[in-house]
């Protein structure tokens, strides 16, 4: 989300949590409690990222209706790869930075999401309990 203002980023937390498309209308009212904002801002601000190709948009009537075309978490895992893939990055030692960075609880669950990788690429249905043999 680092290429997205603060603004957008606001208006792309309303469509998350959601869950559905909203309108201009239910995404202004959703801001409305936090923030002054003008209709046409909370338009423009989608139209922005549609452009951007965050959000899909289509008719519904004569209102046109937005949801993100990814979950936050697949936006955020695109983030980091594509900082990984700069090639003037190490990226061994970018990922070692962000790895002496994270909590225990955080490096539980690196465990457990690189077991369910690992699982998964060796056609296995899910993480192998604690102290199997990998094959």
């Amino acid at each position: 989300m680092n290429n997205l203002g603060e603004l957008e980023r606001a208006v792309m937390e309303r469509l998350w949590a959601a869950g559905q498309s909203l309108s201009v209308r239910d995404v202004h009212s959703a801001l409305g409690d936090e923030r002054d904002l003008a209709y046409t801002t909370v338009m423009t601000v989608l139209d922005r990222l549609a452009k951007k190709h965050v959000v899909n948009r289509e008719r519904d009537g004569r209102a046109w209706i937005y949801r993100p075309v990814q979950s936050r978490e697949s936006m955020v895992a695109d983030i980091m790869h594509t900082a990984l893939d700069d090639r003037d990055v190490d990226r061994t030692a970018a990922l070692v930075a962000f790895v002496d960075r994270v909590s225990p609880a955080e490096m539980a669950l690196l465990r457990e999401a690189l077991g369910e990788v690992e699982a998964r690429a060796a056609g296995r249905p899910g993480p192998l309990p604690p102290g199997s043999d990998q094959a």
